[in-house]
C-alpha cells in the first residue's frame, strides 16, 4: 500500500478541515470559560463548611470524574432534546456537555489552588475588615489562579484532545474533518494518519508554551 496525501488540496483544507479546527478551538474556548467559572463556583460550595453546600457540590464532581465523557456526550445529545421536546444539535449538545464535564475537573483544580494560599493570607484580610466575598475575590482567589495557571492550561489542552470526542455524535470539529475528506476521496488511511499529526503538533506547541509559562511563575514567585 502507497500513501499519497496530494489530495489535500486548498479547497479541501478550507471546506473541511479548517472548519473543523475553527469549531475545535471554539468548543475548547467556551468550555474552558464555562467550566473554570462553574468549576469555581462549585470549589467554593465544597469550601464554603455548608453542608447544603458541600454535598451537592461533591456529589456533582465525584459523579461526573467517575463517568467516562463519551457516556457523558451520549447523554446530553439524547436527553437534553427530550426534556425540551426539540433538538438542540450536535455543536450545542457538545458545548453543554464539555462546560458540564469539565467543571468538575477545573473545580479540584480550584480547590487546590485555594487551599494552597496560607491561612494567614486569609487571616489577613479578615484583619483589615474584608467580608468572606471580598477576602476571596480580591485577596485568594487572584493568587489561586496564578498558581495554578499552568494546571489549568494544561487541563485545557486535555480538553481539545478530548474535543475529537465529538465526532461520536456527529458534530463537526476537526477529527471529522479528517474523515469526512479522507473518505468522500478514497484515502481514509491517510486522513487518519494526518489528523494524529496535526492534533500532536498542536498539543506539543501548546504544552511547550505552557512549561516555559511554568517557568516564567515560578521564578516569579
Amino acid at each position: 500500500m502507497t500513501l499519497d496525501f496530494s489530495f489535500y488540496n486548498w479547497d479541501v483544507i478550507s471546506n473541511y478541515i479548517l472548519k473543523g479546527l475553527y469549531f475545535s478551538l471554539i468548543l475548547t474556548l467556551v468550555a474552558t470559560v464555562g467550566g473554570v467559572i462553574f468549576g469555581t463556583v462549585l470549589a467554593l460550595m465544597r469550601l464554603s463548611g455548608v453542608k447544603i453546600l458541600m454535598i451537592p457540590a461533591t456529589i456533582y464532581v465525584n459523579g461526573m470524574r467517575s463517568i467516562p465523557l463519551p457516556m457523558v456526550l451520549l447523554w446530553f445529545f439524547l436527553l437534553v432534546p427530550f426534556l425540551i421536546g426539540r433538538p438542540i444539535g450536535a455543536e450545542m449538545a457538545a458545548v453543554i456537555t464539555f462546560i458540564a464535564f469539565e467543571a468538575a475537573y477545573f473545580s479540584e483544580i480550584m480547590r487546590a489552588g485555594i487551599q494552597s494560599i496560607p491561612r494567614g493570607q486569609v487571616f489577613a484580610g479578615q484583619a483589615v475588615g474584608m467580608t468572606y466575598g471580598q477576602n476571596m475575590r480580591l485577596v485568594i482567589l487572584p493568587q489561586a489562579f496564578r498558581n495554578m495557571l499552568p494546571v489549568l492550561l494544561t487541563q485545557t489542552i486535555v480538553l481539545f484532545q478530548d474535543t475529537s470526542l465529538v465526532y461520536t455524535i456527529g458534530a463537526n470539529d476537526l477529527l471529522k474533518g479528517f474523515v469526512v475528506a479522507g473518505t468522500n476521496l478514497g484515502r481514509p488511511i491517510e486522513s487518519y494518519l494526518l489528523a494524529a499529526v496535526v492534533y500532536f503538533v498542536i498539543c506539543f506547541a501548546l504544552s511547550y508554551m505552557v512549561k516555559r509559562l511554568h517557568k516564567k511563575i515560578a521564578i516569579i514567585r
